[in-house]
């Protein structure tokens, strides 16, 4: 009668053994994803802040880096340069009839500045 019960133990941890030494625990590991480019963030944002701020756009090429629209009589054109250290410029010019319209371009860059924070 011993010998069934001691087979059935050593069975027994020898089961338990193997579920011990079979059970892994891995770190998750944090993956970088880089986010957009500079370019591509600040083309995003100079695109929003001229919908932001009521503007029809009209033409966009991002190869050139121009995005040309309109506001009532005000003609828009929002400029991007990929500088050489990586930075990225963007111009804001606005002609309407009688001349620049100092109020809609400050109106642009303050959607831009808002959409880059």
């Amino acid at each position: 009668m011993d010998e069934p019960r001691s087979l059935t133990r050593t069975m027994l941890i020898a089961l338990a053994a193997s579920a011990i030494a079979s059970c892994v625990y891995y770190e998750p590991v944090a993956v970088h994803q880089p986010g957009p480019s500079k370019f591509d963030r600040s083309w995003e944002a100079a695109r929003a802040a001229a919908e932001d701020v009521g503007v029809t756009i009209t033409d966009v090429d991002r190869a050139r880096g121009t995005i040309v629209g309109y506001k009532s009589t005000a003609d828009v054109t929002i400029t991007l340069w990929q500088q050489a250290d990586g930075s990225v410029r963007v111009g804001f010019n606005v002609r309407a009839p009688t001349g620049p319209d100092t109020v809609l371009a400050d109106h642009l860059s303050h959607a831009f500045d808002r959409r880059m924070e």
